[in-house]
């Protein structure tokens, strides 16, 4: 399975690897290898990363608590302090390195280094007052994304796969109507 990244923030694209969290998930990263592919498609990380059952569980565990706290700042609560400790957690691990050369950008460490890069992220994110998060209108989609539309006008996580579907449901409705 492809991976999505239209979240904008690779910390965000993180927890969108549950699809739909509300009625029945289904979880993109069911073994050490799927993260690992995860991790190589996501911009930022590193090329290359192995994951063994005690760090795929810390990138769950991280995923989850990511999410927690992007929902409660789209629901304007407090942070769930267990969340914070997880995020915080492994944001004192140090981070990827980064080489400049000819040829770009080259981020490489483990895959603890690149879920601490991810967990900064998200503090980056998650202490930006004006940082715009949003939860994907589709109903059935539950990503968290960050609104940087013009007027924060943005309704759906991305256009190719919800919304789309939004406004094909839509138009079917309405010609449901007009016969």
């Amino acid at each position: 399975m492809d991976f999505t990244f239209v979240s904008g923030d690779p910390a965000l694209d993180l927890t969108g690897t549950v699809l739909s969290r509300r009625n029945e998930p289904v979880d993109l990263l069911t073994t050490p290898a799927d993260l690992e592919r995860w991790v190589v498609a996501c911009d930022g990380l590193p090329d290359r990363v192995t994951a063994d059952a005690r760090t795929f569980e810390s990138a769950l565990s991280l995923r989850e608590a990511l999410y927690r706290l992007a929902l409660d700042r789209v629901l304007d609560r407090p942070f769930d302090p267990g969340s914070l400790d997880i995020v915080n957690g492994a944001a004192a691990v140090p981070p990827c390195a980064i080489e400049l050369s000819d040829a770009g950008l080259r981020t490489s460490g483990d895959l603890p280094a690149a879920l601490s890069q991810l967990a900064r992220s998200a503090i980056t994110l998650l202490a930006d007052p004006h940082a715009c998060l949003k939860e994907c209108g589709r109903p059935g989609c539950t990503r968290v994304y960050l609104d940087r539309s013009r007027g924060a006008r943005r309704a759906w996580c991305g256009m190719e796969e919800c919304g789309n579907r939004v406004k094909a449901a839509a138009y079917r409705a309405r010609r449901r109507g007009a016969v």
